[in-house]
């Protein structure tokens, strides 16, 4: 006999955690499944070790700018490379100790460490267990790409699922695959002395849709390291690693961090055994308002949907698919998209980006970073901000940029866009000086400008 349970939640990640807060409030017959190494992506193989690796090329970056500032022996300084990888460790298994805590909690009976598939709509095996669960939520998370034609070089292949495990650092490494990850571990590597290549068959970073930003940001990351952009990469056998081919350029490298982007973990689930329908990707069609599978009992949160792999968006889509799992269906508001690449200068994206708004209906605010006071004192002032508003009513939809403390003023126009708030609006709040915010609101000022509708600057003041 099947055991009963009122939910079942497939994966332990962020999103079934988040889930499993929500299904804890109102029943205690559930049932939690996870067949790979509990901790979360973000802890133990994303966000966080590689937030530390950051933070440790950065400081060392540093050094080159001491002697304009008077500061002597910068020269000096070196990377042990071996303390480095031993110190990011060392963090990652905090933040992973940090995730555990809910699953070293649960005992037997709502944990089972094993791998879930479908055998009907409502019935799952693990390990030759049967569990009926009344509600489902696929959690499963994703795994790193590696294409099928470099397993002849899978000695010298490694993903982020390896990076972090390296007791030392390669002398060289081709990145292949300049989103998020692959930028910020580029541009990391290279600063603790590692000779790196990036490479990228699109001509774009990061997933930019706005040319000018991408362009600086291209610029800027090109005085690091060389990258090779719009071209495919070739790999072939060499005798000190793997020789890396695009176009008329070559390269041979010890290490290759295939930065492809993550498959989500569905192929094992048995879904062929249930009645959802999936869509041209594979992925299971879904309401990304309530996370239910068409009016099925499942429900689908985290990166596994193939939507915004999101550590944020991971929480707030398990929260909703627990809630709906133990209540009435209700939809819940998208968050404001919110996208930041670590690298220097950070990248970031909010609301809605280029390629999305009707050119004609918009217009942009830019500033340049070279004149920014602050950015100039923190010897940062290579950056660009372009914000997307409105051109009727000024309202803020979106913005693109490359630019220090990019990440706070994402943040700042996240929320500024989700509260419906217009370039008016903000430039009735106060901004100090000097701050890397006087930068927005130039930014603001320029689209002013440019609305349809003319506000004189002294009336936004006015009670």
């Amino acid at each position: 006999m099947p055991r009963e349970v009122d939910v079942a939640i497939i994966g332990a990640g962020s999103a079934g955690l988040y889930a499993l807060s929500q299904v804890r409030r109102k029943t205690n017959n559930y049932v939690l499944i996870d067949g790979g190494e509990l901790g979360t992506t973000c802890a133990r193989v994303g966000c966080m070790p590689s937030k530390v690796l950051i933070q440790v090329a950065e400081d060392f970056h540093r050094r080159k700018i001491f002697d304009r500032e008077g500061i002597e022996g910068g020269e000096g300084l070196g990377i042990d490379a071996a303390e480095v990888m031993e110190h990011v460790q060392d963090l990652r298994d905090v933040f992973v100790d940090k995730t555990l805590g809910v699953t070293d909690s649960l005992d037997a009976d709502h944990l089972l460490e094993g791998y879930a598939r479908f055998i009907s709509e409502d019935t799952l095996e693990v390990d030759g267990e049967q569990i009926r669960a009344g509600k489902i939520i696929i959690a499963t998370g994703t795994t790193p790409v590696v294409p099928t034609a470099w397993q002849g070089f899978a000695e010298h292949i490694i993903t982020t699922n390896e990076l972090f495990e390296l007791e030392d650092l390669p002398a060289s490494m081709a990145v292949i695959g300049l989103g998020s990850i692959g930028l910020e571990i580029g541009q990391a590597l290279s600063r603790l002395g590692v000779e790196v290549t990036g490479i990228d068959q699109l001509a774009t970073v990061a997933k930019l849709a706005d040319p000018v930003v991408n362009q600086l940001a291209v610029d800027t990351l090109t005085k690091e390291f060389q990258l090779w952009l719009g071209m495919p990469a070739e790999l072939e056998a060499d005798e000190d690693g793997v020789k890396i081919t695009c176009g008329d350029k070559s390269v041979v490298v010890e290490k290759v961090l295939a930065s492809l982007g993550r498959k989500p973990n569905l192929d094992q689930l048995g879904l062929e055994n249930t009645a959802i329908q999936l869509d041209a990707r594979g992925i299971p069609v879904y309401d990304p308002h309530t996370m239910q599978i068409g009016n099925s009992s499942i429900f689908i949160a985290g990166d596994v949907n193939a939507d915004r792999a999101l550590l944020h968006e991971a929480g707030h889509e398990g929260r909703v698919a627990g809630y709906n799992a133990v209540n009435e269906i209700t939809a819940f508001k998208r968050k404001t998209a919110l996208g930041i690449t670590f690298c220097d200068p950070n990248i970031a994206t909010v609301g809605a980006q280029l390629d999305e708004l009707n050119q004609a209906d918009i217009v942009v605010g830019e500033i340049q970073f070279a004149p920014v006071g602050r950015a100039l004192i923190m010897a940062k002032n290579r950056g660009v901000l372009r914000v997307y508003a409105n051109k009727a009513d000024g309202r803020l939809l979106g913005a693109a940029m490359a630019c220090v403390k990019g990440e706070n003023l994402a943040h700042l126009l996240a929320w500024s866009i989700q509260q419906g708030l217009s370039v008016q609006d903000l430039l009735k709040m106060p901004f100090y000086h000097p701050v890397i915010e006087e930068a927005l609101q130039a930014a603001l000022y320029h689209a002013l400008g440019q609305l349809d509708i003319k506000v004189d600057l002294v009336e936004l003041e006015k009670r």
